[in-house]
């Protein structure tokens, strides 16, 4: 299995294995390197790196960052930033700041519409780590509200949910500039995953790709080949690097870290268009 995986989770954001364990599991299924992009944080980049460093396995450090279009969620990845980088320092700061009075937002809303469900509980899934609606749609498979977390999506935290609250979030072009500031190459994540069954804006695609981006998610095990025809040759038209990963979180998605990749001369490539 040759090749990156170039979007994967921690458990320092919203997945179920440790960096580490990430790391061994990458070996394993014989990858040439992953990406440490946890949402929202770079805290689980010590941990992966002192993991693979006695390793032939490369390790690509990143960040998932949360922005928004059009009032939907929207994802951007954000590989060799400058952890020291002041604006992207204060940015994860805001954004960790908001997720835990979001998260006790979105509980409240879940107790308003009947649903038993504790934000202690919700905190001690997440431990010392971002709080993120997949811990919260845990606590409510626990409670016995929901059979499975996607149905606690589905039925109420999705972002048209009951439930659901926004988070403060970039516009996708600040957060292309601050990740280009920081030193890093910015590339759309699954485009073809933005409010429920709706594909990113072509036009926000292009607009991008304009002011510097420099790949977009092709290959992603919830996009279909039809959307990943039609985002390789959007990718060719546009200059964009076609990228594979497989958005792996653990358990929550059955461990498919590998399942999707990137070649290294992709990856090279992707390297040689970070910064400014």
């Amino acid at each position: 299995m040759p090749g990156y995986d170039l979007h994967t989770h921690s458990t320092f954001s919203d997945g179920t294995a440790t960096p580490a364990e990430n790391v061994v599991l990458a070996r394993e299924r014989g990858l040439e390197g992953i990406a440490v992009t946890d949402h929202d944080t770079v805290d689980g980049w010590g941990e992966a790196l002192a993991a693979a460093s006695d390793t032939d396995l490369r390790i690509v450090t990143g960040v998932e960052l949360s922005a928004e279009h059009d009032g939907a969620s929207l994802h951007v990845l954000g590989y060799w930033v400058d952890p020291a980088h002041e604006g992207l320092r204060a940015e994860l700061r805001r954004l960790h700041d908001t997720r835990f009075r979001r998260g006790e937002m979105i509980v409240e809303k879940l107790r308003s519409l009947g649903c038993d469900i504790s934000f202690e509980r919700v905190r001690r899934i997440a431990g010392d780590d971002l709080i993120a609606r997949p811990h919260i749609a845990q606590a409510m498979v626990e409670s016995g509200i929901v059979a499975t977390e996607r149905e606690a999506f589905d039925s109420f935290i999705s972002d048209d949910g009951p439930a659901y609250v926004p988070k403060h979030a970039l516009a996708p072009v600040d957060a292309l500039a601050m990740i280009r500031d920081a030193g890093g190459a910015c590339v759309l994540a699954h485009p073809g995953m933005w409010r429920g069954a709706d594909s990113v804006p072509d036009a926000l695609i292009e607009e991008m790709a304009g002011r510097g981006m420099a790949g977009i998610e092709v290959d992603h095990p919830d996009q279909d080949e039809d959307q990943r025809a039609r985002y390789r040759g959007m990718a060719e038209r546009l200059g964009l690097v076609p990228t594979g990963a497989s958005d792996c979180h653990g358990a929550r998605y059955d461990f498919r870290l590998g399942c999707e990749t990137t070649p290294s001369e992709l990856v090279a490539e992707l390297h040689r268009r970070a910064g400014p």
